[in-house]
């Protein structure tokens, strides 16, 4: 199942990211590793990549994009983008 939103690029030491919204992050909790990640395959515009969404400590979780991703796409912090990811099983 695809799941698609509308997210900011933020920045948290060296990650540029974009935060998943709780309700589409919280029904995938089973899937989690003990570490809280969940294995996904993302996309924006052409570019699809195999990553994982990462807990940021308080519950929420967050799609980090790579410089590949964010040169190909010409992406940039601040900016909002169209995200979509989908579960990735191992």
């Amino acid at each position: 199942m695809q799941n698609t939103f509308i997210g900011r690029i933020e920045l948290l030491d060296y990650w540029l990211y974009v935060s998943v919204p709780m309700e589409l992050s919280m029904p995938l909790k089973c899937f989690a590793t003990n570490f809280g990640f969940i294995a996904i395959t993302a996309k924006v515009d052409n570019s699809s990549w195999q990553t994982s969404l990462m807990p940021m400590g308080d519950g929420t979780h967050f799609i980090a994009l790579p410089a590949k991703v964010r040169k190909k796409e010409k992406l940039s912090l601040g900016e909002e983008i169209e995200i979509s990811f989908e579960l990735r099983m191992r």
